[in-house]
């Protein structure tokens, strides 16, 4: 059964296409399950892609290399949702279905409409191609090109792939998830890695290239950047991307674990958080085995972002569009996405999370800074979540609240807490509760400045981000 707050937003957008809120005319339809005591004042505005001039958060359009999903048919959600980046796979086995026979249709579609909506792809070179013997397969899991033909093959298409779009796509990722299968190796993949990021920076000397994607197996990136120190190629590899689906969305583990393996090898390697997200129901992939809704999958995916938004890590939200699984390992769908799809993999509406994210992307751009010297104080009784930021262009402060230290509840019963920040630029705060973009008025008897703090009393925290935030940061209506 579709929430009202779903079918609100279904007719909200098919009516407008900037994706506002039709019916939100006194809030209606609006769930605001945690008991919050203040004014209801607005709502944040969405930002269009093409409007939000840089930010470091990008959204998955990965499958259809594979047409697990159909870019045609949810191309619309991508410019409104505000992401400046969307993660695509190249498909050799899509584009070459006859040796030496290229057909970029396909793609030029997916990363010219990308462009013209201002989110700028970025290819993972993937995935075998069956067409040649040793050639590997399509799917997750499957191994890499091994025989003479097929690595030629791999190198010719991977060159024309660099060549076609290095005018339009800058950043690219080498393989996904290597180390998920035992017919892997680090040694392996670290030779298929020099050859292609080789070409890559030959073909396209100002590229950034992205290595691993992996899913977690430190042993695996460390044998990695080893072989490539060896060879002395660690120039190879701008940032690498690491994979991670824990319960609990604060869970940085995985992080904290790669970062301690790059560090043994170079200072100049980057991190990039390349695929994490939740699912709204019981599904196939990481994650499953659990309990979801559509709540609980909001609730996880804001504060995934918003953690590693904390943390300073760039992170690609996993995923747009749902998907359906096809594959002799894999059957069903995979309900990741933003949007729910019916079984042509039409849009049929787009999810709580999707106008979530859309919050942040609105909000956390560019031009907020995170004060990485900011030393909050509260009274909370439980595990809290506590970053701040400041506006470059305003010095107004926001900071961003949640409780982390369980998973997302399917219940939204908020706690009064107090803080105190020092040397805040808070002169007209306001509450913003980032599930459902709802702007509130902090009271004045809740809030008060003096001698260089801002202190704040009993402000409902609940499992979900919230924003106390100067008016200066937002945008909102």
């Amino acid at each position: 059964m579709r929430s009202a707050f779903a079918q609100c937003l279904v007719i909200s957008f098919a009516s407008t296409a900037t994706l506002g809120f039709a019916c939100l005319s006194g809030f209606a339809g609006v769930p605001h399950d945690p008991d919050i005591p203040f004014r209801q004042i607005g709502k944040v505005l969405p930002r269009h892609a093409r409007d939000i001039p840089a930010s470091d958060w990008s959204i998955g359009c990965e499958t259809l290399d594979r047409d697990l999903a159909d870019y045609a048919k949810y191309k619309s959600y991508l410019g409104p949702l505000g992401a400046k980046a969307a993660r695509l796979q190249g498909g050799w086995a899509k584009t070459e279905k006859q040796p030496g026979v290229y057909d970029w249709k396909w793609l030029d579609k997916i990363v010219d409409d990308a462009l013209s909506q201002g989110v700028q792809p970025w290819i993972e070179l993937s995935y075998g191609n069956p067409i040649y013997e040793g050639g590997g397969g399509t799917t997750l899991g499957d191994g890499l090109p091994e025989s003479e033909a097929a690595l030629k093959a791999w190198d010719a298409w991977a060159k024309a792939l660099v060549q076609r779009y290095k005018t339009r796509v800058s950043t690219w990722e080498i393989w996904n998830e290597p180390d998920l299968t035992k017919e892997v190796s680090a040694a392996g993949y670290t030779a298929l890695y020099i050859r292609t990021a080789g070409m890559i920076r030959s073909e396209q000397p100002g590229s950034k290239i992205l290595a691993l994607s992996f899913a977690g197996k430190m042993d695996f990136a460390d044998a990695f950047l080893a072989g490539l120190s060896g060879q002395g190629k660690l120039g190879l590899v701008d940032a690498i991307t690491f994979h991670g689906y824990p319960q609990n969305p604060d869970n940085l583990g995985a992080y904290n674990a790669i970062k301690t393996v790059v560090a043994k090898y170079s200072p100049q390697i980057g991190l990039r958080q390349g695929e994490t997200g939740a699912p709204s129901t019981v599904t196939t992939g990481a994650l499953r085995g659990f309990s979801w809704t559509e709540l609980s999958q909001t609730k996880w995916d804001l504060r995934r972002m918003l953690a590693h938004h904390g943390a300073g890590v760039p992170m690609n939200l996993f995923t747009l569009s749902e998907f359906i699984y096809d594959d002799a390992r894999r059957k069903g769908r995979n309900t990741k996405g933003l949007l729910s799809i019916r079984e042509d993999k039409s849009v049929a509406y787009p999810k709580p999370a999707y106008f979530a994210a859309q919050n942040v992307f609105s909000i956390f751009d560019a031009t907020l800074v995170l004060e990485k010297g900011f030393v909050p104080v509260s009274n909370a009784t439980q595990p809290i979540a506590i970053n701040g930021y400041r506006k470059r262009s305003s010095g107004g402060s926001l900071v961003a609240v949640w409780f982390n230290g369980e998973p997302a509840k399917e219940t939204n019963k908020p706690k009064p807490v107090d803080f105190t920040f020092k040397g805040a630029g808070f002169e007209n705060p306001v509450y913003v509760d980032m599930r459902t973009g709802v702007v509130f008025e902090i009271p004045s008897g809740h809030w008060s400045k003096a001698g260089g703090e801002a202190r704040f009393r009993a402000i409902p925290i609940y499992d979900s981000p919230i924003l106390i935030a100067d008016k200066s940061t937002l945008l909102y209506k």
